[in-house]
């Protein structure tokens, strides 16, 4: 199993390099622009960085491993998740910005929403620091979970403040919910609100589904869980928010116009 999820991570992985790629090779087109580019590729590396934080879960676990796995994943995650927030708010605020008189014009830009990444990952960090200074996960020998098998395992310190990384990330993502269904009939060609409302729906469905089915596994199965939700949800937000636009870059490339963004009837 260890190899087939290293298989699935290291191609996500290059999958979202590529798409990088293009975004890099389409950098001045309206698709790309549309929705703060640069929250685009910062979501970009830090899903490249959650599909490659699922190989510290796989093999034989070390200390190192033990104390890296969940503060890398707690940390990359919630850049991928706060990311998608601050695009959301970014559209929002762009929108009320254009009404006269409106106050809203000074918060349009790229410093922002950089800003905005760096204090919703700081809660993370926060978080996962308590936890490595209060209760660190540990490596140890498991002789119960399995009959007659010892199993060589992360354990991971504090169970609550595991599900308190989990949960933190889950109220960004329903943040980010909340956020892109009020602006999904905004009236704009390009936005990205109703593909990132898909995506945030597919990652709660996962991770409201992991939580029950982690606390009910034992052993390398919960490792399985961990792995399995993170690759998941983060090929969830890959696919509902990117293949479109790279659908629309190589497909409907009249449409990747600036002509046509502002006067799609014509």
């Amino acid at each position: 199993m260890g190899g087939s999820f290293t298989s699935i991570a290291l191609i996500f992985f290059i999958t979202t390099s590529t798409v990088l790629g293009i975004f890099v090779k389409y950098w001045g087109t309206p698709i790309v622009k549309a929705n703060n580019q640069h929250l685009s590729c910062i979501l970009l590396i830090s899903l490249m960085l959650c599909f490659l934080c699922t190989l510290l879960f796989i093999g034989r676990p070390t200390q190192i491993c033990c104390l890296l796995r969940q503060v890398t994943f707690g940390i990359v995650f919630t850049i991928s998740v706060s990311s998608i927030l601050t695009k959301t708010l970014t559209v929002i605020i762009a929108f009320n910005a254009t009404k006269p008189g409106s106050k809203l014009k000074k918060y349009v830009g790229t410093k922002v929403p950089i800003v905005l990444v760096i204090i919703c990952t700081l809660g993370s960090s926060v978080i996962s620091a308590v936890w490595m200074a209060s209760h660190p996960p540990f490596f140890e020998a498991d002789t119960f979970s399995e009959m007659d098998k010892v199993i060589l395992m992360c354990n991971e310190g504090s169970v609550s403040l595991f599900f308190c990384v989990i949960g933190y990330i889950g109220t960004l993502a329903l943040l980010s919910f909340i956020a892109a269904f009020l602006a999904k009939d905004f009236p704009d060609r390009f936005n990205e609100a109703k593909n990132i409302t898909f995506s945030m729906l597919a990652f709660c469905s996962v991770w409201v589904t992991f939580v029950p089915a982690y606390l009910s596994s034992k052993g390398s199965r919960m490792v399985a869980v961990e792995i399995f939700a993170i690759l998941s949800s983060s090929a969830g937000l890959l696919g509902c928010i990117f293949v479109p636009k790279c659908y629309i870059i190589f497909l409907q490339p009249e449409l990747n116009t600036r002509t046509f963004k502002i006067n799609p009837i014509a």
